[in-house]
C-alpha cells in the first residue's frame, strides 16, 4: 500500500453521500490535507471554473465523487439532466485533473454501467457486451464514458487514473427524498412515516421480485481509498489497459420484498405490504463478481441489518432536514 499521509487531495463531491464517506475514512487514516469545494465555491460542471481551480492547486490524488444521481423515477424524469451533468463533471475534473499535474485519480462509477441482459454475477469484462437498462441509460454511458476518460487519458499522458464501480449503496447522508431517492432511503422513510401515521399498508413500486446488493456508503469508502493506495504495478498486475475498472460490492444479494420486510422490522412497522406490478421492476437481477477486489486486499465487512440500523438512526437524527420535501 501506497499511503501518504501528507498528500495533498481533493475530494470532489464532499457533500454528498459517498463523498463525505470518503473524507471520514480519510481523516479517520490520519489524513489531514484534505481539499473541498461547494457548489457555490466550484461549479464542476462550468469547464473555466474547474480548470482555474486546478491549476491554482498542486494535488497528490483526487477522489471524483461528485455526481448526479436518484432512483427509477428520477432518471426516467430527468433524463438529459443526468447524462448532461454526469458527462459534464467527468470531463471536466479528469481533464482538469491532467491539466493540474495530478498523477492519480479515482473516478467512481455505477453498476448500471452493465448490460440489461447479463450474466450474473456481473464481472467487469461485460463492459459493452449488450444493450443497457433503459430506465437509466442516460446515466449508464455519462458512467461508462468516465471510465473510458480515465483509460484514454492513462494511455496518451502516461497518468495512474483508476475507476471502481459500486453496487446499490446506502448509508449515512443518503437522499431520502420521497420520489427521487434510491430504494433503500425511499422505503426507510416511507415505513417510518407510516408507523408514525398508523397506516394500515404501504405500497411499494413493482413485483417484489428483482434481486438487488446493497453495500453500506463506509465500506464504500473504505474500498475506494483501498483502491487509489494500491501501488501501481500491483494494481496494473490485476486490472488491463482497456479494462480498468473494478467492482465494489458485497457479492450477496437479496430479493426486493426480503429488503422491504427487512426494513419494515428495522423502522417498526407492522402493517402488509402491498406491492404495485404495473409499476416497473428495472433489471430482475444486478449483483457483482467482487473477485477481482478480493484477489487485491478487501472485501465488505458492514452486514446489510447492522447498514439498515445505522442508516436509519442517521435519518431519525436529521429527519429535521427532510420534513419540507
Amino acid at each position: 500500500m501506497e499511503r501518504d499521509l501528507e498528500a495533498k487531495i481533493f475530494v470532489a463531491g464532499h457533500r454528498g453521500m459517498v463523498g463525505s464517506a470518503i473524507v471520514r475514512c480519510l481523516q479517520a487514516l490520519g489524513h489531514t490535507d484534505i481539499v473541498t469545494a461547494t457548489r457555490a465555491e466550484l461549479d464542476l460542471t462550468n469547464q473555466a471554473e474547474v480548470s482555474a481551480f486546478f491549476a491554482d492547486q498542486a494535488f497528490d490524488q483526487v477522489y471524483l465523487a461528485a455526481a448526479k444521481v436518484g432512483g427509477i423515477h428520477a432518471n426516467n424524469t430527468y433524463p438529459a439532466a443526468f447524462i448532461y451533468e454526469n458527462l459534464m463533471i467527468e470531463c471536466n475534473v479528469i481533464h482538469g485533473a491532467y491539466k493540474g499535474g495530478v498523477k492519480r485519480l479515482l473516478q467512481l462509477g455505477s453498476s448500471c454501467i452493465y448490460p440489461r441482459a447479463v450474466p450474473q454475477p456481473m464481472r467487469e469484462d461485460a463492459l459493452l457486451t449488450g444493450v443497457l437498462e433503459p430506465t437509466n441509460e442516460p446515466y449508464a454511458i455519462a458512467k461508462i464514458a468516465g471510465i473510458k476518460l480515465c483509460e484514454s487519458y492513462n494511455r496518451q499522458y502516461g497518468v495512474d487514473y483508476r475507476s471502481v464501480m459500486p453496487t446499490n449503496l446506502y448509508g449515512p447522508g443518503d437522499n431520502f427524498h420521497p420520489e427521487n431517492s434510491h430504494v433503500i432511503p425511499a422505503l426507510l422513510r416511507r415505513f417510518h412515516e407510516a408507523r408514525l401515521a398508523g397506516a394500515p399498508s404501504v405500497t411499494i413500486w413493482g413485483s417484489g421480485k428483482p434481486m438487488r446488493e446493497f453495500l453500506h456508503v463506509d465500506d464504500m469508502a473504505a474500498a475506494s481509498v483501498h483502491v487509489m493506495e494500491l501501488d501501481k504495478v500491483t494494481y496494473e498486475a490485476n486490472t488491463e489497459p482497456m479494462l480498468s475498472h473494478i467492482n465494489v460490492g458485497t457479492g450477496v444479494d437479496c430479493t426486493i420484498k426480503e429488503l422491504a420486510e427487512t426494513i419494515a422490522k428495522v423502522t417498526g412497522f407492522e402493517g402488509t405490504l402491498d406491492w404495485d406490478a404495473d409499476k416497473p421492476d428495472g433489471t430482475m437481477r444486478k449483483l457483482m463478481d467482487v473477485s477481482r477486489l478480493k484477489s487485491l486486499g478487501w472485501q465488505s465487512t458492514i452486514t446489510l441489518g447492522d447498514g439498515l440500523r445505522d442508516a436509519y438512526q442517521w435519518f431519525l437524527d436529521h429527519q429535521d432536514s427532510f420534513r419540507a420535501s
